[in-house]
């Protein structure tokens, strides 16, 4: 008898099978990856704004109004209380956006209760006090 090489529908379905069953592992530790390194970004690029605004307060006694925003951070502040001792505190010509692609949203310690300034990101949805919200209260 001659030897016939090949394989068999089951050896065959046996690889495919295996091929299936890590290709499932994988996809399911690779997928929501890339969302959780976004939420990651937003929570750094939050710190950063937390810490400029600690400098902000340090040369002028005090945080940006709301009114006066984020942009005080990048330009000298032109209502409200002067800040005396302004420099740029982030090295940029435009505000950075979220991963999302939106603005943050800052209060200042003159619209919030407990008297901190508050640093939320919308999330993915971009739409406001919605449960995927990011924020420098979120800890």
């Amino acid at each position: 008898m001659r030897s016939q090489m090949g394989f068999t529908l089951i050896e065959i379905m046996v690889v495919v099978l295996i091929i299936a069953g890590l290709a499932y592992i994988v996809g399911t530790n690779v997928i929501g990856q890339g969302e959780r390194a976004k939420e990651k970004q937003a929570m750094i690029q939050i710190k950063q704004f937390e810490q400029a605004l600690q400098l902000f307060k340090f040369d002028n006694g005090f945080y940006p109004e709301t009114r006066q925003g984020l942009r005080a951070l990048i330009e000298p502040v032109t209502v409200g209380r002067e800040a005396r001792n302004w420099r740029p505190y982030i090295e940029s010509a435009s505000l950075p956006l979220d991963p999302w692609g939106n603005e943050f949203v800052y209060l200042g310690t003159d619209q919030t209760e407990d008297r901190l300034f508050y640093i939320r990101s919308n999330g993915p949805d971009g739409v406001g006090n919605s449960d995927d919200d990011l924020s420098s209260r979120d800890r």
